[in-house]
């Protein structure tokens, strides 16, 4: 499952995100989906997401 479909991303879900920081870099960072930002169904660069530690950013895998 990737993360640019918003219907497979859930609270509770362990996701890769990349920062906002991390962009050029690529680096990710793992964490638990506490809420879903973005609202359309599909993002080409990924859903956006806060996760439970307060972290914002775009899901690149679900783990």
């Amino acid at each position: 499952m990737d993360g640019k479909t918003r219907a497979n991303i859930k609270p509770g879900l362990k996701v890769a995100i990349v920062l906002k920081k991390d962009q050029r870099s690529g680096t990710l960072t793992e964490g638990v989906v506490a809420d879903l930002l973005t609202k359309s169904p599909n993002h080409p660069h990924g859903i956006k997401v806060r996760l439970t530690d307060g972290q914002v950013g775009r899901v690149q895998k679900i783990l």
